[in-house]
């Protein structure tokens, strides 16, 4: 045991108090005797007070509450860890990034990010956890138990804070806002993924043709372009499709489903960007421009058909001449010139 005028410190976890008595219960901690058993539960513990306080949770018994928003705890060193939310009171910095934290347990935590340390493991799939929380959470995906469900849907959540994420779901709230743009999110990290839009951060990398991403689901996505892997599949024409969304608009084509409609002429479509194309019809906005000729069109899509004006690019041919056209409509006009002849697309 070491001190100074200012503090007593613990001479093996390094903790620093005001009291001398207070460090001595503390260093009762590290004695491996646990003397006072719960007779409830088995946990043992090194001070009776300690145990007395452990009781609480079996009688759910949360004599401090705070004055700000009336939560309760169980101990007094919970209400005051508490209190530095309201306070934003974060006495723990990081030496290497200098990040502030209200707890020393969510430093030791956050500093393993630096030196990459994951000393929690998964027994089931030895998936590794920097901190014990998150390997707590993960271990429920093995489980399947959904404690937690939504009132208004019936979803479960293995996560009551997953749930209150939910929730936003139906009540639209977007508490976290973008201070470049303001475009506002459920989720922060939602927001945090956004960020990089703003910043060009691209931390993921495909291995096979170096394409960087910003978001991991994204190099994902694009590594099937590499595989050829098409997990989802259709239920009516067994078609594959390397992504869900791809699968629910081909879906429409079976059940004529047009969610989309224009605001101006109320014309309906099946998919979000045939609508956004549609609507350039109406605002006459000529956004991609040739960069041979400088002549301009409202679509990527004619724009690519536009080029073969100047690449002589012709993709379309006739099965019954071998005519070759630029477009297929030219190709399908040009068709009708063959009469009852018999052609097959």
């Amino acid at each position: 045991m070491s001190t100074n005028k200012e503090c007593f410190t613990c001479d093996i976890c390094g903790k620093r108090f005001k009291k001398q008595g207070i460090l001595l219960k503390h260093s009762l901690t590290h004695m491996k005797e646990k003397q006072f058993s719960c007779d409830l539960c088995g946990k043992g513990f090194s001070r009776k007070g300690n145990l007395a306080m452990h009781y609480r949770i079996h009688a759910g018994e949360k004599p401090f509450s705070c004055s700000v928003c009336n939560k309760k705890f169980s101990q007094k060193s919970q209400l005051n860890v508490h209190n530095r939310i309201h306070t934003n009171d974060r006495p723990y910095s990081c030496d290497v990034c200098h990040k502030n934290f209200s707890q020393k347990s969510h430093l030791d935590a956050h500093f393993q990010i630096h030196t990459n340390e994951k000393p929690h493991s998964c027994n089931v799939c030895h998936k590794k956890f920097s901190c014990r929380a998150n390997l707590n959470q993960h271990f429920q995906t093995h489980t399947n138990k959904k404690s937690f469900i939504c009132d208004l849907c019936g979803k479960g959540f293995s996560r009551k804070e997953s749930l209150t994420t939910h929730y936003r779901i139906h009540t639209d709230e977007k508490p976290f806002s973008c201070d470049v743009c303001n475009k506002d999110f459920s989720q922060k990290s939602l927001l945090n993924l956004h960020y990089r839009i703003h910043t060009n951060d691209k931390p993921f990398s495909c291995d096979v043709c170096q394409k960087k991403f910003s978001q991991k689901s994204h190099l994902n996505v694009h590594f099937r372009t590499h595989t050829n892997v098409k997990p989802y599949s259709c239920d009516v024409c067994h078609k594959d499709f390397s992504l869900r969304g791809n699968l629910n608009r081909h879906i429409r084509t079976h059940t004529g489903e047009k969610p989309y409609s224009c605001n101006v002429c109320h014309k309906y479509f099946s998919c979000r960007g045939d609508l956004k194309r549609h609507f350039q019809t109406h605002s006459n906005e000529k956004l991609f421009s040739c960069e041979v000729c400088g002549k301009k069109v409202s679509q990527r899509v004619n724009l690519k058909k536009h080029y073969r004006i100047h690449t002589n690019e012709k993709p379309y041919s006739c099965d019954i001449c071998n005519k070759d056209f630029v477009h297929k409509s030219s190709l399908n006009r040009h068709f009708q010139t063959h009469g009852n002849e018999k052609y097959s697309l």
